[in-house]
């Protein structure tokens, strides 16, 4: 199974989608499915994200798995180091690397939310560095990735900080960057720009989710931290309710979007498809030509 950085030395641009793991046996049947027409598409990687603190992230190695025994498609294993011990960490590495999955997407990860009673695990890790000190121990056998935020980490104090932290990440192992979502392009090419200056010369991949309900986005973006321009406001607040004219302007507008980040020099796409199959699919379709 190819790492991603293989496909970086044979592609100047790629795109990815990512996926979680459903709660329920019928989404996972349908996450199957909707998988197997992502993968007609003939995408560079998958990857699937991990629940923090339990919930779904028992889940993940398994679909990871299954994902490249039946498409052949190298998948991404999203991992955390929040709420586990450090030999708990080194276990389900060694257990990657023993099912082939080659690709991880290092994360410190958040406390699991709304309980008021956490507490870090003893003999846990504190920082995602850490994480990516361990992934190294097993050498070069995984391809690294991590989160990169273009507007500042939110809990970070300062865009400049944000930088030294991120460069942190890359020169303790990590290989490559994907954004956290934005709606300003300019925020992702400063971002580039701000990186380069603080001495990163790793591929910086823009994560890009479309919008099809309003309030959803408001709501998602303020648990992330991603800021809502007003010009999204401006075409979807009006739309609010009507879900053909909302996924209709969401289409044009995340066209748009990877259309002047490819052009601008972007080195892919990574795409947010909250394991739906639309609009992501028709964006695919119409910038596939990049590709």
């Amino acid at each position: 199974m190819k790492k991603i950085t293989d496909i970086f030395s044979e592609k100047e641009k790629t795109f990815s989608f990512e996926f979680f793991p459903p709660k329920t046996e019928v989404g996972m049947k349908k996450l199957y499915d909707i998988a197997e027409t992502y993968a007609a598409l003939k995408p560079d990687w998958f990857s699937v994200t991990y629940g923090a603190g339990g919930g779904t992230r028992d889940l993940t190695p398994d679909i990871v798995d299954k994902f490249q025994k039946r498409f052949n498609i190298p998948t991404m294993h999203h991992f955390s180091c929040v709420g586990d011990s450090r030999q708990s960490l080194a276990e389900k590495i060694s257990e990657m690397k023993n099912r082939n999955i080659r690709n991880i997407f290092a994360l410190r990860g958040d406390p699991p939310a709304g309980d008021q009673n956490w507490k870090p695990a003893a003999d846990g890790l504190e920082y995602c560095y850490q994480l990516i000190e361990m992934i190294r121990k097993h050498g070069d056998f995984f391809s690294i990735g991590v989160a990169g935020f273009p507007e500042g980490h939110i809990n970070c104090p300062s865009k400049e900080l944000d930088s030294v932290y991120l460069k942190k990440k890359i020169d303790t192992g990590g290989d490559f960057v994907i954004t956290q979502i934005f709606f300003e392009n300019k925020d992702y090419f400063e971002y580039v720009d701000r990186l380069r200056k603080a001495g990163v010369k790793a591929r910086i991949l823009p994560g890009i989710m479309s919008i099809t309900n309003y309030q959803k986005l408001l709501s998602f973006c303020k648990g992330c931290g991603a800021t809502v321009p007003q010009k999204v406001h401006d075409i979807f607040a009006p739309l609010d309710g009507d879900d053909e004219a909302t996924y209709k302007a969401g289409l044009e507008f995340t066209i748009q979007q990877c259309n002047e980040l490819l052009d601008g020099g972007a080195p892919g796409i990574q795409f947010f498809t909250l394991n739906k199959l639309d609009p992501v699919r028709e964006v695919v379709e119409s910038i596939k030509h990049y590709f």
